[in-house]
């Protein structure tokens, strides 16, 4: 695909993740494709700050139809769902149509759901837009929306015709939003490359002060991509890149329904992954010294918010949802040692427990 790209390019699953300048890989791919029709789906921050990019620098997307949305997890449900399917129908989308999901995680997650289910599938492009969409959402063709208030309840394994990384959009976040999408290219370091966790480690006060490096986005989608080749439909070794989240997306959950400034998806991972760290300690054979490195890095990073021992019970609860879970026991991937996870280690209450006030252990009360 693309003979006449000359930028680097990561193979997945039947797609390409192509880096570099939005605006000519995407002229080069709608070349390619001849589409019957451009949709592009944006929300209320990418139509500001990165729609303009593309219908600057494009002449193809001049006649393309533009749907914006709701920007937030709050958002992510069936209802802004069908909004996405009355928009296409409403503009006679067909089988040879094209979606341009242009954003974060978010809409990415839902626009691919959208076009993975509208008329049995119609094609579309991830074009994520915030270094924790670069990292994550734009690998491995998952695609979803949130379900009663649950992460990801409902969706699909849908592949991408391809995925576009350019790192210009990344000027356009805050310092909050870079330190969240941190936390899924740490994550890639300690399951799977000890030397890559090091080196974010060792650098992590640079990062706030100069571009983020694009080798670092490039290594993390590289170490996703081996994960996801090797189990596209998550049966077995995909599990281990939930580490951190079956703690972090209950905290993300509560914290989304009670809190005034919800946790960032980032920022729930972390503290998740701290948490299971402990548990690995317990469980999986981490060392308490390889325990002590992660958890002092992580909460440099992620420790600006207490677990009040009164939602223990609710965060329990909702931890019984998690889509990892069998035979009614509460799933987790662990570490093993720094750079090497594994899956399937069921913990107990007690045991859950422990690893939050593991965390709380940090701060001064």
């Amino acid at each position: 695909m693309l003979k006449n790209y000359q930028g680097e390019i990561i193979e997945s699953l039947k797609y390409s993740i192509l880096f570099g300048p939005v605006a000519v890989t995407l002229t080069l791919l709608i070349e390619e494709y001849k589409p019957s029709a451009i949709f592009i789906l944006v929300d209320t921050n990418t139509s500001t700050y990165c729609l303009p990019q593309l219908l600057q620098n494009i002449p193809r997307l001049k006649h393309a139809l533009i749907l914006e949305i709701k920007e937030g997890e709050q958002h992510k449900n069936i209802s802004t769902t069908t909004l996405i399917w009355e928009f296409l129908m409403k503009y006679k989308a067909d089988r040879s149509s094209l979606l341009l999901n242009v954003g974060g995680g978010v809409l990415t997650d839902m626009g691919a759901f959208a076009a993975s289910t509208f008329k049995r599938g119609i094609s579309f492009i991830q074009i994520p837009t915030t270094l924790l969409s670069q990292v994550d959402a734009s690998v491995g063709g998952k695609t979803g929306i949130d379900f009663h208030g649950e992460k990801n309840m409902i969706g699909t394994f849908t592949q991408p015709k391809a995925v576009l990384i350019d790192s210009v959009f990344l000027k356009t976040l805050m310092p909050r939003e870079l330190v969240s999408g941190a936390a899924e290219l740490i994550k890639h370091g300690l399951i799977s490359d000890a030397v890559f966790f090091e080196s974010l480690a060792n650098s992590s006060s640079n990062w706030l002060k100069t571009e983020f490096p694009a080798w670092v986005i490039q290594k993390s989608i590289a170490l996703k991509n081996q994960v996801v080749l090797k189990d596209p439909f998550e049966k077995n070794i995909r599990k281990i890149l939930n580490f951190g989240h079956t703690i972090g997306h209950a905290l993300e959950t509560w914290s989304l329904k009670h809190d005034e400034n919800p946790l960032r998806h980032g920022e729930a991972i972390g503290i998740g992954m701290i948490c299971e760290a402990y548990l690995s300690m317990l469980k999986a054979g981490l060392s308490v010294v390889e325990l002590e490195r992660i958890n002092s890095f992580l909460f440099s990073l992620y420790g600006s918010k207490s677990i009040e021992a009164a939602n223990f019970h609710t965060l329990y609860d909702l931890m019984k949802n998690d889509k990892k879970n069998e035979l009614g026991q509460i799933n987790f991937s662990l570490l093993k040692k720094t750079g090497l996870a594994w899956i399937n280690y069921s913990c107990s209450q007690e045991e859950i427990f422990a690893a939050l006030k593991f965390y709380n252990k940090n701060f001064v009360f």
